[in-house]
């Protein structure tokens, strides 16, 4: 297809711009041949028209699409121009924070000016042993590829690092040397690789400088040889130097600064050791305050100081030298203050005593007079004589600056040569990879000789290059068989030429130098005579007579000739040179001495290799004792020849290239300059690259990747079973030209373009598929909407009709209803109208009758009154007449009865004279006022019973008040018939009014009382509310409280339970912490142990001595030795020394340092291991405790109850008896002794009864003393000895019964003096046991106060460490540590041997007392009578049981031990004869033969079979470690093993789930807890070589089966690739796929199974292997961006989820395994979850709570669209992510540790398979052990 067929509508293209270099427009219309216009519309909006060049017609380049964007290599690229390779460079590093890109074979690194976490030694794990184009570009990737390169092809390999000042060239060195130390470490222990790192730190001090474009600039080139020996490991360096910028030394530019030493000296010029040097701060010197600025930002020149001195130390440079070197330095820096003054215009002179120069010559030790001479003068030689002539002012000057430089670079060289000594290895070098940082093409205002010879090396580096990249253009195409045609590419072999070749630039330079007059002016005028309109490439300034131009590859240069010579001469005066070298200071004549006479720093012995090649930086003028010749080389023809050699060395070497490219001119991070990385891309030659690829074929494919990402192009009919010819048929379909595209062997190649017009064809057929899919789904979309539209009118038809026809029945409704209305209202208005006026006549009817009615009453009315009024009158006529008649009678009647009252009247008052009738009338009266008064009195003294009297009081009145009435009625009866008692009635008349007064009176009281009552009822009653009231209150209050207090509670014990939680989960963390931790040092220790073989085989292969062989240990050497003192090879290790010391002399000297270290480290390791250990068995043991305490509490509880009424039962019994018995005894002493003698006041008899009474008093006393004691002993015998507890039980009743049957006196002094004694034994132990607690506590504290005393001295040290520099800190506290543990280890050893003397003497005594108490038991038993055989009963304590048919017990002799252990661990093969035995059947013969020494009580026997049996486990292990059925097949022996050990160490913890039969076989001589912490570490480090091996099967699984491999077919596309390919993700053959993984774990669970292994420790193996396949396949994720899409996400979680169910078909869900594949869940969610809006960005951060920040912030950069449907990840929502996340405490680690290792525990697991029922197959060839 031609090119211009794809410039179509809506195609883009770049455009020039003088501002961002290229602007991306997009075409309006389609372009047709013979346009002279494109119509375009840039990104911003505008339109333009852009005018084709009418002579070339060039069109614009075309842009790549989308998809290619960001691409790992830009050779992927379809359209291979600049524009799109600055587009794709911006693109990763603005957006996706990548640095580096590949460019064809060039890695493009761009400095981001900020500290990235890229570089962690996790980061150079993950990319040792990857293939480059397999993850995404990193200076690892190339380190990698040259480490690679030098072991497979056996080639010594070059990184060649270029690139302008600032832009990252020393720290891409720097991260190269790093990464060959970390990967391949050194082949000693001299720490090689240290070195190297630390020859950094040294080289920048005193070559790096401040410029204005980078802060630590490197003024001079270097080249690196790192030399690997045979294993290709590290075995030493040797570095090159080039160009040294001397010039710095004595003249700065503004803004910049001298070379970092100078200033780290005047920092650092307080301390005590520099105050010799009278140093002060940098302003006050010249040669270091010309640039103005003095600080770097953010550099600390004091520790910067302190980081050199280290890094010399380390190199073996000693601190005299050190401090020579400053004395130098600080002699250049008084130097440079040596002022002159002029005498004439001729001549000047110094001031006398001028300080400066005084202070230099006592630092040099030179005579100060001899000095300021030739500082002022100069000797000039002719052919006849020699004169000394002075020199001006300026000459001084100059001359002053000349030594200064010649001083410095005379160090410089110095230096280097001793660094590249303590670099060089007596071993004899097989390869080496070199690392070249050199500077890069520069180009400034003005331009002197340094940047010729910069340029100039640039240009032949540039030559080498292009010739490689032509190379291997031609070797790819001539291996894939494709047709060669010459690529014509820059050879700028003519630029060269003018430099270096005869008559060239450097040639005339060098011969105007020799001429006695030659000038900068007539150099130049040379030049233009010889090159200029001769050489196209050599120009001259149009207003310059003193400059040249130069057309170098990258741009053309301006040299100014002004000091070209002078520099070129390098000229110092050789009289200064000659005082210089008779200094009394030793260090500075070496500097001025050859180079193989110089003294080394580092006292090493000259290497027997002769180094490549090795020049000084900058060679100054020729030594005296040089020739004539040599005297005369210039810097020109030096560099020239160095330069030559170094060209030698990179053509024999494989050359990798790293161009560095700095973004912006101001250091901001991630700032992209276009102009800037443009003009460093052409200068690098990356363009050029570009350019050569662009010219051939530059994209390439494999058939398959074709097939797989265009198999959409096909149609089915085109698909063979041959991809090959699958692909060329539709390619031949596809595009017609076919110069377009080429096939070879196994790779298709296109022009280019051809890659992009296959995507838009791909694309094409994807969006019409798309289209075609929209428009089905659509139609069906429209088609459901339309049914569900027509659906709804026709429910809508219907409600509407059916409401039409209810809103007609209702208007028929409403029109008969309003028809009956209208009926009834026009009746009611009828029959209304009636009802008014029959009511109209009816009132008048009734008003007319109403009217008549009246009158006629009227009438009546009057008639009836006058009735009335004639009754009345004639009534009242009637009465007045009687009335009057009545009067007169009454009056006569009156008269009379007057007179009769008078007479009667007379007769009272004769009776009223007398008392007593007075008396008698009155005497009732009184009574009733006495009751009244004293009532009244009682009701005024009580109170209280005030409401009660007047009701009573009430009561009284009114019954007297009604006799009261009644005598007054009767007296006034008594006044008509008795008038002579009128005076008497009148008194009784006023004694009644003062008794109402009384009364009132009262009443009022009453009245008082009862409102006084009524207040205090109220009050009381407000009293009562108000305290009710309160009362509510605190009610209120108090249930407040109570809630408040439960609240506090439920608080506290929530509080209290979570702390106890997290405390709980804290100390499992710990737990697990100091386990690893004890792991690891195990780990360290079994690495340690293996080096020391190695170490010890190559010392025996050297010496030519035959290995030695086994050697015993020690017969009485402890059993509580560790594992280490079990290995026969490390017994060995005092003896090596001695034996190989002679030999080794001869050869190679041995390393008794490196021994020491050995002997110390594993010192050290052991007392770790010793201390981890006993803290992790307290921790376990009172875990185990504490639950058998809770088990067990109840039950004890119980006993001790039941015990407890046991023994009092028995006490009240034995009471009884001993009565009886003494009741018996009196009365046989009474009728057997004689009368006299027993009688009841014989003196014998009352002695005897005293006696009898005083021992059953005592008796009782003490059985009441036994009994406490013994309760109180029965707590700690059980806690101690569980296994007395039926002897306890029993000793109560034995004893009863024994007392029950003495019968006579005897029996019972003796128990009495039994009782006695068993007292006085009880209060013994419990004296011993209080003292020895006392002691225990006594010693507890002075421990305790040691561990203070300790503390103490480790915070002081501590402090002191502190104090010092890192390294010097490092080293102190490693001495320290090793000093502690080595007293502590001499400590354990005495306290051992004190423990192993005792344990003799114990076994001796032991044996004594067993055959004493062998004796008395005989004796004993000769003593008692049968009847009392028959009688007693047998304690089961004091007589031990005979065994009759011992079974479970395997015998074997001695010398048949190494038979044993070939047999059965050496030679035993798990594929061969283990396949059949029971699972762990070697433990359990072992366990048996232990068992056996074991009851032989030979601890020898046991010593050597259990040492034996560690170290051929070892041995074995060691040999076919890598064997995944024999690590397994022994770890599962060794836990068996260890778990027999337990089972039947008889300790109760470990017996509860035993048989009868096991509890009898159990050990019962020794004690092997020391040995079971030996086989537990030995377990552990068996499980951790397990690991190992199945990380070393599984990862190359990894990768290719969960990440490459497409379980989902036809879900994810192959994006195109560049020339670095990566793995193919399609699966061929010998390709890892998911069911390979699978398989393997199926293979590794079942060979476990097999092996019997625990299941616990099934599952922790499960769980480090999906830990294993989680994180490798995470940490390639986030190292891979062609990883990361949607279609992957969905691959990986389905790959998991099979990995979840083949968990659920092994039962192992509950393993822990799936937890640790979390973060690699989540991040494939994060690949297929929306991320655009808040929202997304909300659920991501609380999705991915697995994952660092670090590791989503790395997805999301890397998420990358397969398929132009995708959209990739906007910066902002990047930010946000960041922003939300920032208050997460996570690690900054990007990568996962993939070499973690979870620490293993191996929980108790007893087996229930009898011993005594275990058979030996003969095929384990054991004929020689026997059952016993």
């Amino acid at each position: 297809m031609a090119a211009s067929e794809l410039y179509t509508k809506f195609a883009r293209v770049w455009i020039p711009d003088p501002e961002e270099v290229w602007k991306s427009a997009e075409l309006l219309k389609d372009y047709k041949p013979g346009d002279k216009v494109l119509l375009l519309h840039l990104e911003e909006g505008k339109d333009l028209e852009y005018r084709l060049d009418p002579k070339t017609k060039e069109l614009p380049h075309l842009r790549n699409p989308d998809i290619l964007v960001g691409e790992n290599d830009l050779t992927a690229l379809s359209y291979l121009h600049e524009p799109a390779v600055l587009h794709n460079l911006r693109v990763r590093f603005i957006d996706s924070k990548l640095i580096y890109t590949y460019c064809g074979i060039v890695l493009v690194a761009i400095n981001p000016y900020e500290q990235l976490p890229i570089y962690g030694e996790d980061i150079i794990n993950a990319y040792s042993g990857q293939n480059m184009g397999d993850m995404d570009p990193h200076i690892f990737a190339v380190a990698e590829e040259a480490y690679k390169q030098m072991a497979r092809d056996e080639r010594n390999q070059s990184i060649i690092v270029s690139g302008e000042s600032g832009a990252g060239k020393t720290v891409s060195a720097k991260y190269a040397m790093r990464y060959f130390a970390t990967v391949s470490g050194s082949a000693s222990e001299a720490n090689v690789e240290e070195k190297v790192l630390a020859s950094n730190p040294i080289m920048e001090s005193i070559g790096n400088a401040k410029t204005t474009r980078n802060d630590n600039s490197s003024r001079f080139g270097k080249y690196i040889e790192i030399g690997f020996d045979k294993r290709y490991r590290i075995i030493g360096a040797n570095m090159r130097t080039y160009l040294l910028e001397k010039s710095r030394v004595v003249f700065q530019a503004e803004e910049e600064r001298n070379y970092h030493i100078f200033y780290q000296l005047c920092a650092s010029a307080n301390l005590p050791e520099f105050k010799m040097l009278r140093l002060g701060n940098a302003n006050n010197f010249h040669y270091t305050k010309q640039g103005g600025s003095p600080v770097i930002e953010g550099v600390d020149d004091t520790k910067e100081m302190a980081h050199t001195r280290q890094a010399c130390t380390l190199l073996g440079i000693s601190e005299s030298y050190q401090m020579g070197i400053f004395r130098i330095l600080a002699g250049i820096l008084h130097l440079g203050n040596v002022a002159f003054t002029s005498r004439d215009s001729d001549s000047c002179t110094i001031p006398p005593k001028h300080e400066p120069l005084s202070i230099f010559c006592d630092l040099m030790g030179v005579d100060y007079e001899e000095m300021c001479h030739w500082l002022c003068h100069r000797k000039l030689a002719t052919t006849t004589e020699t004169y000394i002539k002075p020199i001006s002012k300026l000459q001084a000057t100059n001359a002053r600056d000349a030594l200064a430089k010649h001083i410095y670079a005379k160090l410089f060289n110095w230096i280097v040569d001793h660094v590249n000594q303590a670099l060089h290895s007596a071993v004899k070098q097989h390869s080496f990879i070199g690392v070249l940082d050199i500077y890069g093409f520069e180009t400034f205002e003005i331009n002197s000789f340094e940047q010729f010879c910069i340029n100039y090396a640039n240009e032949k580096l540039q030559q080498q290059f292009n010739m490689h990249v032509f190379k291997l253009e031609q070797e790819e195409y001539m291996k894939e068989q494709i047709p060669w045609t010459l690529i014509d590419f820059y050879d700028n072999q003519p630029c060269i030429n003018l430099i270096e070749s005869k008559l060239g630039i450097l040639d005339l330079l060098d011969e105007e130098c020799k001429m006695p007059k030659g000038t900068d002016d007539t150099w130049a005028q040379k030049l233009y005579n010889t090159h200029l309109n001769k050489c196209a490439l050599f120009e001259k300034p149009r207003l310059s007579n003193k400059a040249f131009i130069i057309q170098h590859f990258a741009d053309k240069v301006e040299y100014q000739c002004e000091g070209f010579l002078e520099k070129n001469k390098d000229t110092v005066f050789e009289e200064q040179i000659k005082v210089l070298k008779s200094s009394k200071f030793k260090m500075l004549p070496e500097l001025f001495q050859d180079d193989e006479k110089a003294i080394s720093p580092t006292s090493a012995t000259s290497s027997g290799r002769t180094p490549l090649t090795r020049t000084p930086a900058k060679l100054t003028k020729g030594r005296p004792g040089q020739t004539a010749k040599e005297h005369k080389k210039t810097v020109g023809h030096q560099f020239r020849n160095s330069l030559h050699l170094l060209m030698e060395t990179l053509n024999a070497t494989t050359p990798h290239y790293v161009r560095c490219i700095k973004p912006n001119d101001f250091k901001f991070p991630f700032t992209f300059d276009e102009k800037r990385a443009v003009q460093q891309l052409r200068a690098c030659g990356v363009l050029e690259t570009i350019r050569i690829s662009a010219a051939g074929f530059p994209s390439r494919w494999t058939y398959q990747e074709f097939f797989s990402r265009y198999r959409v192009l096909m149609k089915q009919k085109d698909v063979l079973s041959d991809r090959k010819q699958t692909c060329k048929n539709v390619l031949e379909k596809l595009i017609a030209d076919k110069d377009k595209y080429q096939f070879g062997k196994t790779k298709i190649f296109f022009r280019a373009g051809q890659v992009a017009y296959l995507e838009k064809l791909r694309a094409d057929k994807l969006r019409a598929a798309c289209i075609r899919i929209q428009k089905t789904i659509r139609g069906w979309l429209l088609r459901k909407k339309y049914l569900r539209m027509r659906k709804a009118a026709i429910i809508v038809q219907r409600y509407v009709r059916g409401y039409q026809a209810r809103c007609y029945a209702k208007f028929l409704r409403r029109t008969k209803a309003a028809t009956i209305i209208q009926k009834y209202w026009r009746m009611y208005i009828v029959r209304r109208r009636y009802k008014i006026k029959r009511m109209a006549t009816i009132v008048l009817q009734s008003y007319l009758r109403g009217y008549l009615a009246r009158n006629r009453y009227h009438k009546m009315l009057r008639e009836h009154k006058a009735v009335i009024i004639q009754k009345w009158v004639r009534g009242w006529l009637a009465r007045t007449y009687y009335r009057r008649s009545m009067h007169a009678i009454i009056y006569l009647q009156c008269c009379f009865r007057r007179m009769m009252a008078k007479r009667e009247l007379k007769k009272l008052k004769i009776e009223a004279r007398s008392v007593e009738r007075y008396k008698k009338l009155h005497i009732g009266m009184e009574n009733k006022i006495m009751q009244l008064q004293r009532k009244v009195d009682e009701q005024n003294k009580d109170y209280k019973c005030l409401m009660e009297k007047l009701t009573n009081l009430e009561g009284i009145y009114t019954s007297e008040t009604e006799k009261l009435r009644s005598d007054l009625e009767r007296l006034q009866l008594s006044e008509e018939e008795a008038k002579i008692a009128t005076g008497r009635v009148l008194s009784l008349q006023e004694e009644i009014a003062k008794l109402r007064k009384d009364l009132e009176q009262t009443q009022s009281e009453k009245k008082s009382i009862e409102e006084r009552a009524d207040r205090y009822k109220q009050e009381t009653e407000q009293l009562v509310s108000n305290l009710k009231e309160e009362n509510t209150l605190l009610k209120q209050e108090k249930e407040a409280l109570n809630h408040l207090i439960v609240e506090q509670a439920k608080e506290m014990t929530e509080t209290m339970e979570k702390k106890l939680v997290e405390e709980t989960k804290q100390l499992e963390l710990d737990l697990n912490d100091e386990r690893l931790r004890y792991q690891n040092l195990l780990n360290e220790f079994s690495r340690l142990e293996e080096r020391y073989d190695d170490l010890k085989e190559e010392m025996t292969l050297m010496v030519n001595v035959p290995k030695p062989g086994h050697k015993r240990t020690d017969s009485t050497h402890s059993s509580n030795e560790s594992e280490y003192t079990f290995s026969s090879e490390i017994a060995e290790t005092e003896d090596m020394p001695l034996r190989t010391e002679e030999p080794s002399e001869k050869k190679v000297p041995l390393d008794m340092s490196l021994f020491l270290k050995l002997q110390k480290r594993v010192t050290e390791l052991e007392q770790e291991k010793q201390v981890m250990q006993d803290e992790l068995d307290r921790k376990e043991e009172q875990v185990l405790r504490s639950k058998a305490k809770e088990e067990e509490r109840p039950q004890i509880r119980g006993a001790e109850l039941e015990y407890e009424s046991l023994k009092r039962q028995e006490l009240e019994s034995e009471n009884k008896k001993l009565k009886n018995e003494l009741n018996e005894l009196r009365k046989a002493l009474s009728e057997k002794s004689a009368p006299e003698v027993t009688a009841p006041g014989a003196p014998a008899y009352r002695v005897l009864m005293e006696q009898l009474t005083s021992v059953s008093e005592e008796l009782d006393v003490r059985k009441e003393e036994v009994l406490i004691l013994r309760s109180q002993l029965v707590s700690q015998k059980e806690a101690i000895q569980p296994k007395d507890d039926k002897n306890t039980m029993t000793d109560s009743t034995i004893l009863l019964e024994d007392v029950q049957k003495m019968k006579d006196k005897g029996e019972i002094a003796q128990a009495y003096i039994g009782l006695k004694e068993t007292n006085r034994l009880l209060e013994s132990q419990l004296q011993s046991q209080k003292r020895s607690h006392e002691n225990e506590a006594e010693a507890l504290r002075g421990e305790i106060q040691s561990l203070k005393e300790e503390n103490n001295r480790q915070q002081q040290l501590l402090a002191q460490n502190l104090q010092l520099p890192p390294e010097a800190r490092i080293e102190a506290s490693l001495q320290h540590e090793i000093t502690r543990l080595t007293n502590e280890n001499l400590d354990l050893m005495e306290q051992l041997e004190k423990q192993d003397k005792t344990v003799r003497k114990l076994k001796k005594q032991l044996k004594v007392f067993a055959k004493k108490i062998g004796e008395l038991e005989v004796g004993q038993m000769e003593n008692i009578s049968p009847g009392q055989i028959i009688d007693e009963p047998i304690r089961p304590v004091n007589i031990p049981r005979k065994e009759k048919d011992f079974q479970g017990m395997l015998e074997y002799k001695k010398e048949d031990e190494q038979k044993l252990v070939k047999n059965l661990i050496l030679e035993l093969k798990p594929r061969g004869v283990a396949v059949n035995l029971i699972p762990g059947l070697p433990a359990y013969i072992l366990f048996m033969c232990v068992r056996h020494a074991d009851y032989l009580n030979d601890d020898q026997k046991v010593r050597s079979l259990l040492t034996s049996t560690i170290n051929s486990i070892k041995k074995v292990l060691k040999k076919r470690g890598d064997d995944f059925e024999t690590v397994s097949f022994w770890l599962s022996n060794t836990c068996r093993f260890l778990h027999c050990l337990k089972q039947y160490s008889g300790e109760e913890g470990f017996m509860k789930h035993n048989t009868s039969r096991q509890n009898e076989h159990c050990l019962t001589n020794f004690d092997l807890a020391e040995y079971r912490q030996v086989l537990s570490d030995l377990a552990i480090q068996i499980y951790q070589q397990l690991v190992r091996v199945l990380e070393n099967i599984l990862q190359p699984m990894i990768v290719s089966g969960m990440l490459e491999h497409e379980t989902i077919q036809g879900v994810s596309g192959v994006k195109p690739t560049g020339l670095r390919k990566r793995t193919s993700s399609i699966a061929d053959e010998g390709t890892y796929t998911l069911d390979s993984i699978l398989r393997q774990l199926n293979s590794f669970h079942s060979v476990m199974c097999q092996h019997g292994m625990d299941p616990e420790l099934i599952k922790q193996v499960v769980k480090q292997m999906f830990y294993i396949v989680g994180a490798i396949t995470l940490n390639n994720l986030l190292l891979r961006k062609d990883m990361c899409s949607w279609s992957k996400g969905m691959q990986i979680r389905y790959n998991v989820s099979q990995l979840e169910e083949w968990l659920r078909d092994k039962n192992l869900m509950n393993s822990g395994a799936k937890e640790t594949l979390e973060p690699l869940i989540q991040a494939a969610q994060l690949l297929q979850v929306k991320k655009k809006t808040d929202d997304d960005a909300e659920a991501i951060c609380s999705m991915c709570s697995a994952l660092t920040t670090a590791q989503i912030v790395k997805v999301l950069n890397l998420y990358t669209p397969v398929n132009e449907f995708e959209e990739r990840v906007s910066v902002s929502f990047i930010r946000t992510i960041q922003m939300r996340l920032r208050d997460r405490k996570d690690s900054p680690q990007l990568l996962m540790d993939a070499k973690h290792i979870f620490p293993v525990t191996f929980p108790f697991n007893p087996s229930s398979l009898a011993l005594e029922t275990i058979q030996i197959p003969a095929s384990l060839g054991l004929g020689f052990i026997s059952r016993v």
